[in-house]
């Protein structure tokens, strides 16, 4: 758990708690769920160290609260950027999380309770096997403050295909519903509301985690089969969402933004 309760509420963090076989990491930011760096940081880290653990069989990548299951990169720290490798190193967080989600030897369970924007939608796009709400609609915004969904392109082009990705990458401004996201495979299955989600969530769990790790393991790589250069590959998607956050339409757009 947080260790301080003050930096969680006003900050965001990231909470870990394992009941049996089954791990439930946790994030949080006051504005949205929105994840910048420092977040970014500790999910990618949380995952790894839960994944490779011997006693964890499932592991469960949730949000809190109940209106927005993720808005994508903090507002205020893109605006914060003014150099290459700052944005470059931003861009990677969400690189590091994808990968951390990608090589994690169990299945991950997504739980999406409500709104996903851009690397919101990356995330539930980089779990094994996802859940939603009505309430689960979701949208690649980047293209609206002058970049592009490059770093969870990979991520969600795997998951829902060319034509769904590229539907939202140039359609930035327009809310996808959650069944839509259904039909394109991103959820398994959309629930009416949040307790009959967490039931699904916490029945799936539970059998994963009776189940043998082994052989979970063995599934979850062959699920995985033609994502091994993703090292290099969100890398370089990183790199050019670096290079455009810092040109004029950009700088420009965040501008009108925080005015």
């Amino acid at each position: 758990m947080a260790q301080d309760a003050s930096v969680y509420l006003s900050e965001g963090d990231v909470q870990v708690e394992r009941h049996g076989g089954i791990s439930t990491v946790s994030f949080f930011h006051p504005k949205s769920n929105s994840l910048p760096g420092r977040v970014l940081k500790k999910l990618a880290e949380a995952i790894k160290t839960e994944g490779h653990s011997p006693e964890v069989h499932v592991v469960v990548l949730r949000s809190e609260g109940e209106k927005a299951f993720c808005a994508g990169a903090s507002f205020d720290e893109l605006l914060s950027l003014d150099n290459r490798a700052d944005a470059d190193a931003f861009f990677m967080g969400f690189a590091h999380v994808i990968n951390a989600c990608r090589t994690c030897p169990v299945p991950i369970v997504g739980r999406v309770q409500g709104k996903a924007v851009g690397g919101g939608v990356g995330l539930a796009a980089a779990v094994d096997y996802c859940f939603g709400t009505q309430g689960s609609q979701i949208k690649l915004s980047e293209l609206a403050v002058g970049i592009g969904p490059f770093v969870v392109g990979p991520a969600v082009e795997r998951k829902m295909g060319l034509s769904a990705y590229s539907d939202m990458a140039f359609n930035a401004t327009e809310w996808k519903s959650a069944e839509w996201a259904r039909e394109k495979g991103l959820f398994m299955e959309v629930f009416a509301g949040v307790a009959e989600l967490d039931l699904a969530v916490q029945a799936l769990a539970e059998r994963l985690s009776n189940s043998s790790r082994d052989a979970l393991t063995n599934i979850k790589k062959v699920c995985w089969v033609g994502t091994e250069n993703w090292d290099s590959l969100l890398q370089e998607r990183a790199g050019i969402s670096g290079r455009l956050i810092l040109e004029p339409t950009a700088r420009g757009i965040l501008q009108q933004l925080k005015g």
